[in-house]
């Protein structure tokens, strides 16, 4: 067994994780990440990418909305690259209370979340398609994040401060001698090797599953874990954040994040945050919900569906999910339970994963006698750490060069800036993605990139398949760029199984979104699909294709449905 000695271990590989790693590093103390997936494999990678203003919470939950607003600004300062400003709007429609807003105004200015009045006409210039029946607007510091180039931005830093990043490893197992907790015994989960990691201390930031990874040493940890269901359309309906103006409920938010728009969400009490399903009916309430603020949302084409499980954690009894607050806890074990050596940070929000990374590595350099403050919210993490290729200075001239050098000057994520690229160095010919805009040189980059080991995480790094053919003409392409690049690395031919397996690995991880939302034009989009990887490329049928018929008796089911 392999052997590892590091002085804090970070347990999964989320946003929380990522910060924890990144302040841990820049403290100076020795650190090392362990996650049994890619980066943001879980409920990271499973949200709707909204940057919080705290005008969500302002009501319900004053102190979630208190540290999502101070955040909010931290975040715009520190990883500006990572965050489009799309601004957000709260607005009144027919079907909610228009008392609530009087309401929400006040608990905005007790909580500093800024919030403007604006006129109704003022917003319905700003997004055409919303209600023309809301009685008012709000506006709010709301924003769009991209939590994968977020995610990868932190960990990349903490790497040039030393720190261990070790995907694909789960751990088996917590080794505790008396009350004491010293270390952790995982499996890599792509050679099968097994890996002990000795440690001073433990920060457990899995998130929903904070409670398995507390009962590995003994320990209870209540996390309820809150499936929330979201649906993504084919293009961006609204360039601005939408919310309804209400108490927060189902399917009341609509989020524009890089080409699409993600209306949301539920929430659902799931007893396993591994073992969940979406239904029809939550589908049918996101849209029918989401027709209050944009009618005639539900002919549109609906891309796919996804969930993600919410950390809840719950130290008393609640009626109802939405009754738990969303604000974070940190538990010291050797102060509640009597058992060293390791922190569990549970709860929050994506917005809030900063602080809680700050407080949490407050409490374990005290234990370790570092004095070292937090800098995370002053320093700020380069652009340059992004996985995929980095944009680069412009080779040519004229427009789409002088586009591409204006895109470059906002600080903040700019949706043309891969159609800057592309127009810039002339690499129409290049795109391997086409919905996307993903070329061969960033396909590239993100393969040659640490940790990298299926397409799926390829997508996570560079949006490949996210467009509205869900991998249907970027598949094999990327299957192939993959099998030429590992074949010229180990400097022989690898065969054709491991892109076989590479390439229905990610049709039936693609194929899990797109069975709730088989109707209309995203049906003929799975049909044709079919006719590519089964029909003409027989898939099912290639050497050392995964053994799951997921695929084909999914196709055939869409094959007598479409008639």
């Amino acid at each position: 067994m392999r052997t590892l000695t590091t002085d804090v271990l970070v347990i999964g590989g989320g946003a929380t994780g990522a910060g924890v790693l990144r302040d841990l590093a820049l403290r100076g103390i020795r650190c090392a990440l362990v996650e049994k997936g890619d980066l943001t494999h879980g409920t990271t990678g499973r949200y709707h990418g909204l940057l919080h203003s705290g005008g969500r919470y302002v009501v319900k939950d004053p102190q979630s909305a208190e540290e999502c607003a101070r955040e909010n600004e931290i975040l715009r300062r520190i990883m500006p690259h990572c965050i489009e400003d799309t601004g957000g709007l709260f607005v009144v429609t027919p079907a909610d209370d228009e008392s609530y807003a009087d309401r929400f105004v006040a608990a905005c200015r007790r909580t500093g979340v800024w919030v403007e009045e604006i006129a109704v006409s003022a917003a319905l210039r700003r997004e055409p398609l919303l209600n023309p029946r809301i009685s008012r607007a709000f506006a709010v510091r709301d924003g769009a994040a991209d939590s994968f180039l977020a995610t990868h931005a932190n960990t990349d830093d903490a790497r040039r401060y030393g720190a261990q990043v070790l995907t694909y490893h789960v751990v088996n197992g917590l080794e505790r001698v008396g009350d004491r907790i010293i270390g952790a015994v995982c499996e890599d989960l792509r050679s099968g090797e097994m890996v002990r990691i000795h440690c001073a201390a433990i920060i457990n930031a899995t998130g929903a599953w904070a409670g398995k990874i507390a009962a590995l040493a003994g320990l209870q940890v209540s996390v309820v874990a809150g499936k929330g269901t979201m649906v993504a359309m084919n293009h961006r309906i609204v360039n601005t954040v939408i919310n309804r103006c209400k108490m927060p409920d189902d399917g009341d938010i609509i989020v524009p994040i890089h080409t699409v728009a993600v209306l949301g969400t539920t929430d659902i009490y799931v007893p396993d945050p591994d073992v969940y399903s979406i239904t029809p009916e939550e589908i049918r309430l996101i849209l029918d919900e989401g027709e209050h603020l944009i009618p005639g949302v539900r002919r549109m084409r609906a891309l796919r569906a996804w969930a993600g499980v919410r950390p809840l954690y719950r130290e008393e009894d609640a009626t109802h999910d939405r009754d738990i607050p969303r604000t974070y806890r940190l538990l010291d074990h050797e102060v509640r339970d009597g058992v060293a050596g390791m922190v569990s940070i549970v709860g929050g929000k994506w917005t809030t994963y900063r602080l809680m990374a700050e407080e949490t590595v407050d409490v374990v350099a005290h234990r370790l006698g570092v004095t070292t403050p937090c800098r995370t919210a002053e320093l700020r993490i380069e652009a340059s750490a992004q996985p995929a290729a980095p944009l680069r200075p412009a080779i040519s001239h004229g427009s789409a060069a002088r586009a591409r050098f204006a895109i470059l000057a906002s600080p903040f994520y700019m949706l043309g800036h891969r159609l800057a690229e592309v127009e810039a160095d002339d690499s129409y010919g290049d795109l391997v993605c086409e919905c996307e805009l993903v070329t061969r040189e960033q396909l590239e980059a993100a393969i040659e990139s640490e940790g990298t080991a299926n397409l799926d995480d390829l997508r996570r790094d560079t949006r490949l398949g996210m467009g509205p053919c869900q991998g249907g003409f970027c598949t094999y392409r990327a299957a192939a760029i993959w099998h030429e690049r590992r074949s010229a690395r180990y400097g022989q031919a690898a065969g054709a199984a491991p892109a076989t397996r590479l390439l229905t690995h990610f049709l039936q991880e693609r194929w899990k979104g797109l069975t709730p939302t088989l109707w209309g034009d995203q049906l003929r989009q799975a049909r044709l699909d079919e006719l590519i990887y089964l029909e003409t490329l027989a898939v099912d049928r290639l050497p050392e294709a995964i053994p799951d018929e997921t695929i084909v008796t999914g196709h055939a089911a869409i094959a007598t449905e479409a008639g």
